[in-house]
């Protein structure tokens, strides 16, 4: 649907017919040709809305999704076994150290843990952000019943990739500058500009458009949008943790002495990264296909997108 510019904010459409923005109490629609039906949806069919996506998109999402969530926790885990190595391998200053010798050994340990943090960081904020892109462009195409592959998805991702890593990396430091302040400022930041990313994918915008739609989207129902993003992001949490319930419980168990306690602790984080592994294959998607889908919703509600769906997926 994106190629044809069906996505573009109405104020760049120029001499376009616009249709007319829907009330929120629309509830005729224009069917269900795709994962949900053509009106403005409730709560729980943009939740439902996100896992049917999964489901029908199950390979495709799945194996996009277990990639990402390896080379995540493949890095991270790697990453804390290079630490654990590296701390070991620094001499401890003695009872008898002196106050300089002090300051030596903590500087040592904070470079290495910020060097391998810094890494660790960077690389999960550019596969997230591929995860995101990537799962609002399928979910854009299973709103109106489309089949996608992985090649057409890509194609029309790659040229957003960019622009989009650009507009998480400016909306996770606004969100965190802002939480520093009394955490109200953050948590306002927060739902403003949650729908920034869809917008950039699916309309092609920029980075400055992107946060300018997300912001007139949001605007008048900030309390709705900040409400469902928390939701979504609270039920992936209880599923991550659910998930890993059992990987975790079982880290206690095979320590046998102390001799062992290097290589038992190169298990357990491997252990560990397993259960990480199944939990973000399965709540990454979940969490971008309902904020892609709180994007669509609102675009339905303000500005009839309902109507180009409908036209778009044949059903008028």
């Amino acid at each position: 649907m994106s190629d044809n510019g069906d996505w573009v904010d109405p104020s760049r459409q120029g001499d376009r017919p616009q249709p007319p923005p829907v009330p929120s109490g629309h509830d005729a629609g224009y069917g269900k040709p795709g994962v949900v039906p053509l009106r403005p949806l409730t709560v729980g069919e943009i939740l439902d809305g996100a896992i049917a996506t999964m489901r029908r998109h199950a390979a495709l999402v799945f194996g996009v999704s277990a990639v990402v969530a390896l080379i995540e926790t493949g890095l991270s885990v790697a990453a804390s076994i290079w630490l654990l190595s590296g701390l070991g391998n620094v001499p401890r200053p003695g009872p008898a150290a002196t106050e300089q010798e002090l300051l030596n050994y903590s500087g040592r340990l904070l470079g290495q843990t910020a060097a391998t943090l810094g890494v660790t960081l960077a690389v999960t904020v550019l596969v997230r952000t591929f995860l995101t892109g990537f799962m609002t462009v399928v979910v854009g195409k299973a709103v109106l019943g489309k089949p996608i592959t992985f090649g057409e998805a890509m194609t029309e991702l790659k040229p957003r990739l960019l622009p989009l890593v650009g507009v998480t990396v400016l909306y996770t430091l606004m969100v965190t500058v802002g939480s520093m302040f009394c955490l109200i400022p953050g948590l306002w930041l927060y739902a403003l500009f949650g729908l920034a990313s869809p917008a950039l994918v699916l309309e092609h915008a920029g980075i400055r458009q992107s946060l300018n739609r997300s912001r007139t989207l949001v605007q008048g129902a900030w309390w709705r949008v900040f409400g469902i993003l928390l939701l979504t992001t609270l039920c992936a949490a209880v599923i991550s943790l659910v998930i890993q319930i059992p990987f975790n419980l079982s880290l206690g168990f095979g320590a046998a002495g102390t001799d062992q306690l290097a290589g038992m602790s190169v298990g357990q984080q491997l252990l560990s990264g397993a259960g990480e592994v199944i939990a973000a294959t399965l709540v990454g998607p979940f969490v971008a296909g309902a904020t892609a889908l709180l994007y669509i919703d609102q675009r339905m509600r303000k500005e009839g997108m309902d109507i180009q769906l409908a036209r778009a997926a044949g059903t008028v």
